[in-house]
């Protein structure tokens, strides 16, 4: 039976070695020859300051996933708000392929959309302000310009600020919103979405089918899809 895994919000960090050991015991208990791809959808490592950091973590985690791709499995990333500085050198050493921050694959017969999500959460318009500012032409080249201890203190930074605004904000500022979710499908003429990000995973079933991928922080959060079935599975790390 062939099959297709989809991930994402691991936030992958020194700082969280049981979320790593999590991500390490599911590509050895799942990821095999029987499958075609692992989609990685953003937010795969907690910041991301650039493929010139080598950090020994980041490092560990390509040599991972360059075992799996050298098996046949095909490993395939977009970009979270976290880590939108991944570059080609980076996938280059996981041995996996970056795709746009959408994209419509062909999942055995049926046109999905993929995304890692926050485009979708219009309501928090702070946010979508950087977003479009950081997703520009010139901010990334920026900073990838500036040397790392630069780099390394502005993602400290942004990260206190964003956990300082999250605190003031409701839930549902932090949620997609039904009109960007309508005209994602709408736009790319699909009537199945696979997307991250919120840390809110279910399956929402109505005229369209949107699937939620849930976050590491407590269990192991992923989908299977396969050609007859599809699985959103969440388990705790104790398991």
């Amino acid at each position: 039976m062939r099959k297709t895994y989809f991930i994402s919000d691991l936030h992958l960090t020194e700082h969280r070695s049981d979320i790593t050991n999590a991500f390490y015991n599911f590509l050895d208990a799942y990821i095999d020859d029987s499958v075609d791809a692992l989609y990685i959808l953003g937010d795969f490592f907690e910041v991301w300051i650039g493929d010139d950091e080598g950090d020994p973590l980041a490092i560990e985690v390509a040599k991972r996933l360059k075992a799996i791709s050298l098996t046949g499995t095909n490993v395939y990333f977009i970009h979270g708000n976290r880590d939108f500085l991944i570059g080609e050198q980076y996938a280059k050493l996981c041995g996996m392929t970056l795709l746009p921050e959408q994209a419509v694959i062909d999942l055995y017969g049926t046109p999905t959309l993929i995304l890692h999500g926050d485009e979708m959460c219009t309501q928090d318009v702070e946010y979508q302000k950087f977003r479009k500012k950081s997703r520009g032409w010139w901010w990334p080249k920026l900073m990838l310009a500036m040397p790392l201890w630069y780099r390394r203190r502005v993602a400290k930074n942004a990260r206190a600020k964003s956990k300082l605004n999250q605190q003031g904000k409701a839930p549902s500022i932090l949620d997609v919103t039904d009109d960007a979710v309508a005209e994602m499908f709408e736009k790319y003429n699909v009537q199945h979405m696979i997307h991250g990000h919120t840390h809110r995973p279910k399956v929402h079933k109505n005229k369209f089918t949107r699937t939620v991928l849930g976050d590491w922080y407590s269990q192991s959060s992923y989908l299977l899809v396969t050609e007859q079935t599809q699985s959103l599975e969440q388990h705790a790390f104790s398991e």
